[in-house]
């Protein structure tokens, strides 16, 4: 996957408490059998309301979700973070989020920030107002930078590692191949071999 450093462009102000996967990514959707395609179905039940914000053309292109606590909970289906990273979002920030939707994110390097609920409301009224209101994340920083100043988050330094460095878990299994290959050299006669 591709390194996650710094992301700039501009935020979608989704102002709502409680966002589970069922939300993000309806049922009816989970039967494809690729792992793309699920971005136009992001909210897809919420978007038949024609004053739903993603129907917004003012924030068509904002590639930063800014919403309410407990994002992302629910059932534990990777296609609410694939549909939500198809669609063009880089990164969701909420003032907490579900940990298996989170962990579903940071293995497809959609980056998951938690901010305080007063800062999250503060962006999400900024990015209701002002639709351009610019944003910089730097992940290495820990920072996003805001025309309402900077703010510090915290991120378990292993995700941060497999971000930045653009890793995955088949990539991480991949650097160790040496090592693997000489405990297979030391493995008795009588163990089963790898196929």
């Amino acid at each position: 996957m591709p390194p996650v450093t710094t992301i700039t462009g501009a935020m979608v102000p989704l102002d709502r408490a409680d966002v589970d996967t069922d939300q993000i990514m309806p049922k009816q959707f989970l039967k494809r059998t690729e792992r793309t395609g699920f971005g136009e179905f992001v909210f897809h039940d919420w978007r038949d309301d024609p004053d739903f914000v993603l129907n917004d053309e003012r924030y068509a292109g904002a590639n930063v979700l800014v919403t309410g606590p407990n994002f992302g909970s629910g059932s534990s289906r990777e296609h609410a973070p694939w549909g939500l990273q198809q669609y063009g979002f880089e990164a969701v920030i909420a003032p907490s989020f579900a940990d298996i939707f989170r962990n579903n994110c940071a293995k497809i390097g959609l980056l998951t920030i938690t901010l305080p609920a007063a800062r999250c409301r503060e962006l999400i009224a900024l990015a209701s107002e002002r639709p351009a209101a610019g944003i910089r994340i730097d992940l290495p920083e820990q920072t996003v930078v805001t025309e309402l100043g900077v703010d510090h988050f915290e991120i378990d330094p292993h995700t941060k590692h497999l971000l930045v460095e653009g890793l995955d878990t088949i990539d991480l299994t991949l650097a160790r191949a040496g090592d693997i290959a000489a405990y297979e050299e030391r493995r008795p006669a009588f163990m089963p071999v790898a196929s």
